[in-house]
């Protein structure tokens, strides 16, 4: 009994290998802005931090989820089709994702459109499949999900935040900046958000020098 209770709190265990997993995909590993990966969905759903939050929270749903039953299908799943059946349970999360989305967050759900789809051929979910969860234990990859989920998540909501603001002097629909502020329409354009990522990629590795080593 005693080791049977040891062997699940080591399945579980939250130290410091642990929370460096799910901790570095925010900074140091960053999907967006280190790894440069789901950048697509980053021009195209940060105009409103609405919209964004709402693809943050569907993407850091479908990744750790996706991480977790790949790994702990791994060694059932045969290398030939490994690819096939990774794309099907990263759409069956999505299916979820979006009917979840269209009973409970209707205006989400029609903003974000077919960017929701668009979820299955994030590079960030099938790259995490490949590179974690089909070398790791279920938990560990689980972790990784939710810290590359948040990674970019962090990196949309900012954009959104920024670009909403200066854009249509607005945080979540509600006008905040007083009405003599003139909107910079440039800012709600897709292209703002490429030079937005040159600027949040600046920042970070002039605040995190081991970056430009990386880089």
């Amino acid at each position: 009994m005693a080791t049977e209770i040891q062997e699940k709190e080591s399945v579980l265990a939250f130290g410091k290998k642990e929370r460096k997993i799910l901790i570095d995909p925010i900074n140091d590993k960053n999907p967006i802005t280190v790894q440069v990966l789901g950048v697509c969905s980053a021009l195209a759903v940060t105009s409103q931090v609405y919209p964004a939050l709402i693809m943050a929270i569907g993407v850091t749903l479908v990744t750790a989820f996706s991480n977790l039953v790949t790994s702990a299908l791994r060694k059932t799943i045969p290398n030939s089709i490994r690819m096939i059946i990774q794309l099907l349970i990263v759409a069956a999360l999505v299916q979820i994702v979006e009917m979840l989305l269209g009973a409970f967050a209707y205006s989400a759900y029609e903003m974000l459109s077919v960017f929701i789809g668009l979820i299955i051929t994030n590079c960030i979910v099938m790259g995490r499949l490949e590179a974690y969860a089909m070398a790791n234990k279920p938990w560990r990859s689980f972790l990784d999900g939710v810290g590359n989920g948040l990674g970019y998540g962090f990196i949309l909501v900012v954009m959104a935040i920024v670009r909403e603001l200066f854009g249509k002097g607005s945080f979540m629909g509600w006008r905040i900046m007083p009405d003599a502020y003139v909107v910079n329409n440039l800012m709600v354009l897709p292209c703002a958000s490429l030079f937005l990522i040159g600027i949040v990629i600046w920042i970070q590795r002039g605040a995190n020098r081991k970056l430009i080593d990386i880089s």
